[in-house]
């Protein structure tokens, strides 16, 4: 197998003519140069250079010096190439996320990778919390932004049972405060705070009945509060269950990060000691991580902090972006 450096010796001494011009252009000994076109003539075995009407090519130096210049700029895009992904300015950067993340904390985030990583690779794709992870841990994407249960300290149980080793490294975003979406005209639809055991009564409407952590957040904090929910109607997707809620269906638990589009014939209410669902970015800690992976994390943090920001200001009655309606008449 050639070698790319006897490739580049044996070029500057064609270049120059001279092992002593060769050897003082790349910063060598001209023994040193001797010794490599001798290795490069015994790997390639016939001589590469005449050596006894000065230094000039043979036919064989001839055959390599017209394809070096071609594999040493292969070689050179290589290494730049591999440079810039080391350094996290190229190569791909694989996004998963749950679809609210997607409506909310992501878009401001990729706007300013993309502006500070032209060239990086970005693609999102999204998840739920399930398929997410199941990602994360097949290898297929290098960032998971994904919603836990914050009294829940493991990762997903399994048929064996939890985990022994959590591979997972996980960077807290936000907590992500559950409300109550009541229809416009809902007897308790003109308060601004209700109870959660004033709403026993009401029929509910839940999202999917798989692991996924609104599920037990939403049924724990109705067991603190005296009651078993009763469940209507089921749902995954956040604006349908708004149409329901509307139509009168029931009632629901509906996430911050849910809320960027809301209906008019709906209300939106705080809860005491409202519940809340933890929302995490995760990486593979088995994995290489490029360094785009922890700029894009420091941009996913940085835009998570504008939107808890964002919702402190929706929810403070003062604030002109109040974002709870009165019922409408």
């Amino acid at each position: 197998m050639l070698d790319a450096r006897r490739l580049r010796i044996l070029r500057e001494v064609a270049r120059r003519g001279s092992f002593s011009a060769a050897a003082d252009h790349l910063g060598y000994t001209q023994s040193a140069v001797s010794q490599q076109i001798a290795a490069l003539e015994r790997e390639v075995g016939v001589p590469v250079l005449d050596r006894h009407r000065g230094v000039r090519p043979t036919g064989a130096g001839e055959v390599l010096l017209r394809h070096a210049d071609g594999i040493l700029a292969r070689i050179g895009d290589a290494e730049a190439e591999l440079g810039a992904l080391r350094g996290g300015q190229a190569g791909p950067l694989r996004m998963v996320a749950f679809p609210t993340a997607g409506a909310t904390v992501l878009p401001p985030a990729i706007a300013a990778f993309r502006a500070s990583h032209p060239a990086v690779d970005l693609s999102l794709v999204p998840m739920e919390v399930p398929e997410g992870r199941a990602a994360l841990e097949a290898g297929e994407c290098d960032l998971a932004v994904l919603v836990e249960d914050p009294d829940d300290d493991g990762w997903e149980p399994g048929a064996a049972g939890r985990r022994a080793e959590d591979p997972f490294r996980r960077t807290h975003l936000l907590d992500d405060r559950m409300n109550v979406m009541l229809p416009a005209g809902h007897p308790l639809a003109d308060r601004r705070r209700i109870r959660l055991e004033e709403l026993r009564d009401d029929p509910w409407i839940l999202g999917r009945r798989d692991y996924v952590p609104d599920e037990a957040i939403f049924v724990r904090a109705c067991g603190r509060a005296g009651f078993e929910p009763q469940m209507a109607f089921e749902s995954d997707d956040y604006l349908a269950i708004q149409g329901f809620v509307a139509a009168g269906v029931g009632i629901a638990l509906a996430p911050d990060m849910s809320l960027v589009s809301l209906r008019d014939d709906v209300v939106v209410r705080d809860l005491e000691h409202p519940p809340h669902r933890r929302v995490v970015a995760a990486v593979d800690g088995r994995a290489w991580r490029s360094p785009a992976v922890d700029a894009m994390l420091a941009l996913v943090r940085e835009a998570a902090d504008e939107f808890a920001v964002r919702v402190a200001r929706r929810r403070d009655p003062r604030s002109p972006e109040h974002h709870v309606r009165a019922p409408r008449t």
